[in-house]
């Protein structure tokens, strides 16, 4: 059984995916690489010495029928790469995961429709309203919404996907014993139950350490057709995943914002560099040459509004306002406006945020 050496390799902490891979295309065969000796390794051209060495010591300590037994325990899927099913886009970058470990129904998802999302993890409120509108765009397809389950842009990008009917990967710089953020608990377990799935190179007991992230978003922008980049600074982790885009050949596209708002400087660097503009979803389905039949979505109906609400609806624009603004701009009692912003709130018409300040729930 070769899944057992595929993990028994990914259980080494201090191996990369590049190193496993040229061991598996020299051999043809994985459990002939792990079992292979040190003057083994040394026939193969330009291969690391000091790294053969170091696996030849590591994996002593290895036991690959446990390795294998930790991870089913644990209620992890194990996807291989010389597996028919691995994902065709991710085994076309130059350095593709081995070995992927994964919770949720991965083959739910349309892994020919993917789009990843990428963008500051303290992103404006506008910024968010911005990728919620466009993954509103593309409700009730086939489409699938990849990203990093990071706070700010990552975790709007999941949440909107799974409140829009579509399905989404979160991939994480960790193995399965970690959460990270632990705020974003809630999304793992939505998305591990039924919404999608969640993909992780790292075994199990490996911790969400520093380098491993920009290692994680080669995988988010290798399983995607294209990358949006909903915010951005030009010092960030999103520049990171825009440039892997460009490296592997994909679709390249950005949300545009304020232009005084410090997380929109790498958007436009970007933008004057070539890269697509995204203001609506119809934007990412021209720019992949996606074609969707228009009956799959389904057009939001409001619930009906008395004339008092509606004015109040019209007044709400895409930043939120607060209780006076309203108040001002309709010249309605304090009362009245209560009993017709609550009954709004009741019926999902319109959500509070930031205190007192409200906005729409459509668009």
């Amino acid at each position: 059984m070769s899944l057992k050496y595929w993990t028994a390799f990914s259980s080494i902490e201090q191996l990369d995916s590049t190193f496993i891979q040229r061991l598996y295309n020299y051999f043809g065969d994985i459990e002939t690489a792990f079992k292979a000796s040190l003057s083994d390794l040394k026939q193969i051209e330009g291969l690391s010495i000091k790294k053969s060495e170091n696996f030849i010591e590591k994996k002593k300590n290895v036991n690959p029928e446990q390795t294998l037994d930790f991870i089913l325990k644990k209620g992890i899927n194990i996807l291989t790469y010389d597996d028919s099913r691995y994902p065709y886009m991710l085994r076309q970058i130059t350095n593709p995961p081995m070995v992927l470990f994964y919770k949720g129904d991965l083959f739910s998802c349309n892994l020919e429709r993917t789009i990843a999302f990428v963008g500051s993890r303290k992103a404006s409120f506008a910024g968010k309203e911005g990728v919620k509108s466009i993954i509103r765009d593309l409700a009730n397809t086939d489409v699938c919404i990849v990203s990093g389950l990071a706070s700010g842009i990552d975790a709007v990008s999941h949440e909107a996907a799974m409140e829009n009917n579509l399905k989404t990967i979160g991939v994480i710089a960790s193995g399965f014993d970690f959460v990270y953020p632990t705020c974003n608990k809630w999304l793992y377990e939505k998305i591990e139950n039924g919404c999608g799935a969640i993909l992780s190179e790292y075994y199990p007991t490996f911790e969400p350490i520093k380098f491993r992230f920009p290692q994680r978003n080669r995988i988010v922008t290798g399983l995607s057709y294209g990358t949006v980049v909903g915010e951005a600074a030009l010092k960030s982790g999103a520049l990171i995943s825009a440039n892997l885009t460009l490296e592997q050949g994909r679709e390249l596209m950005c949300i545009p914002g304020a232009i005084n708002n410090v997380n929109t400087e790498g958007i436009y660097k970007l933008i004057k560099d070539g890269a697509g503009i995204v203001t609506k979803g119809e934007d990412i389905l021209n720019a992949l040459g996606w074609v969707i039949e228009k009956n799959v979505q389904q057009k939001i109906k409001l619930p009906e509004m008395s004339d008092s609400e509606k004015n109040i609806f019209d007044i709400i624009s895409v930043e939120p306002k607060g209780f006076d603004e309203i108040q001002a701009e309709t010249g309605l009692s304090t009362e009245d406006l209560l009993i017709s912003l609550t009954g709004m709130e009741l019926r999902g018409l319109i959500e509070q945020t930031d205190g007192d300040r409200y906005k729409k729930s459509f668009y």
